[in-house]
């Protein structure tokens, strides 16, 4: 048996997708762990008309690869709408989905969800937390509230429209005294839903069972979480974070896979930060540097279409992830992106009233307040997008590997050089259990 976590551990946006595609091709099941449409994946693969690019958001990257089942596991919330739509597209484009799986329990984003967050987020103004405004975090407030609508609840109709009720019983008296806005209709959210339950028929399915059964039957399955360490919440920076847990944690509860079960955890660090939203970001800059990386990275949100703010490599949060993962192994992504930045600024540890940590700090303030301190690393002007192997690196990219690999304790086993496929280095097979 095989079960491997692909896990951001950064701010999200790492490349989960790209290595979840590498790795596609040789794995049985690829599932979705947690979060919901506020995540984006971006893969590009080659098509017969050249490389096609595709932005997933609910569905795993594994939808891509033809055989493998794609699953959408219990701690996903959906929006039905935005599920379908990327379906259809797909479709448009020829990508067979008839193999995803969806999990009867997993929850559903109503219509009421997104205008919550909408109003509320709104409402905040400044001290708002910059959330994609997709119906995330109520949908997940009301799974923790126990007043949330599973996918198994638009197959018994009663249960339906009675969970539907209690749950605008509460948020109808919000929106009408305290937001003045309008009442939203039960009725209409339940025909809502009601539209898509033919169509999610035949996806829908004992998630749990499945993969564990395939795991008893000797297959491998892939796990993949949406955004990062950093935006976990219960580990990141709260509270400027997601509402679920993109650790590997988060892929057990969120899977129905014991973690007895996972033979290795793969972070995803960026070779450089970036980050998406509001929230303390150290190594953020603000100067050409910034731009430059933005604008050679392509760092534009694939699912809101934001610039994502930028900064230097922060071991200090890798430290962190490795740490709360459990990591196994290190994906480098966009390692091409630095080539002809000489020297390149790497954060080593932070100042905290003046005090030295090299640890994430332990309060909300304090990291709010920590100052990155900075080691000078070597950079490199010949391009790497043709590397294929660590020996075709120069000799100070692989410096900066090493750099990275000792400051997290965890070995770097595949580097990303390019956008495309097979642009990757493997320097350690990352399906093969650890001995």
């Amino acid at each position: 048996m095989t079960a491997v976590i692909l896990v951001g551990a950064q701010w999200g946006d790492e490349g989960k997708g790209k290595a979840t595609d590498l790795l596609a091709g040789r794995v049985d099941y690829v599932v979705r762990y947690q979060g919901g449409n506020n995540a984006g994946h971006t893969v590009i693969i080659p098509g017969p008309e050249g490389l096609q690019r595709y932005a997933l958001h609910l569905l795993p990257s594994g939808i891509l690869t033809p055989g493998v089942t794609a699953v959408i596991g219990n701690g996903v919330v959906i929006d039905p709408a935005v599920l379908f739509d990327e379906i259809t597209a797909l479709g448009e484009r020829g990508i067979d989905t008839s193999r995803l799986l969806i999990s009867a329990a997993a929850h559903l984003i109503a219509p009421y969800h997104v205008v919550l967050d909408r109003t509320v987020e709104r409402f905040l103004g400044k001290a708002r937390i910059g959330t994609t405004g997709r119906g995330i975090g109520p949908a997940y407030s009301d799974k923790v509230a126990r007043i949330g609508v599973r996918v198994q609840d638009l197959y018994d109709e009663p249960i339906l429209r009675e969970k539907v009720a209690a749950a605008l019983a509460g948020k109808n008296q919000l929106l009408v005294k305290v937001f003045n806005r309008r009442a939203i209709d039960a009725d209409e959210v339940v025909d809502h839903l009601l539209a898509y339950a033919d169509r999610l028929r035949g996806h829908v399915a004992d998630t749990a069972r499945v993969l564990n059964d395939a795991l008893d039957s000797g297959r491998v399955v892939l796990l993949e979480g949406g955004q990062g360490t950093l935006l976990d919440v219960d580990h990141g920076t709260y509270p400027f974070v997601t509402s679920s847990n993109p650790t590997a944690g988060g892929a057990c509860t969120g899977s129905g896979i014991g973690p007895t079960r996972i033979d290795r955890v793969v972070g995803i660090v960026k070779a450089y930060a970036t980050r998406v939203g509001s929230g303390p970001f150290p190594t953020e800059l603000f100067d050409s540097f910034g731009e430059r990386l933005r604008t050679v990275g392509g760092e534009v949100g694939t699912t809101t279409g934001r610039p994502r703010r930028t900064g230097w490599y922060d071991t200090v949060v890798t430290r962190h992830a490795a740490r709360i993962n459990g990591l196994t192994d290190l994906f480098v992504t966009k390692l091409d992106v630095l080539t002809g930045i000489d020297p390149i600024p790497v954060a080593v540890g932070y100042e905290v009233a003046g005090e030295r940590t090299d640890e994430l700090p332990m309060t909300q303030t304090d990291i709010h307040h920590a100052r990155p301190v900075y080691e000078l690393l070597p950079g490199w002007q010949e391009s790497i997008s043709g590397a294929r192997r660590l020996a075709d690196l120069p000799h100070n990219a692989r410096a900066y590997l090493d750099a990275i690999e000792q400051a997290a304790g965890v070995p770097v086993s595949a580097i990303g050089v390019g956008p495309e496929r097979d642009a990757t280095i493997v320097v350690r097979d990352l399906l093969q259990p650890l001995t």
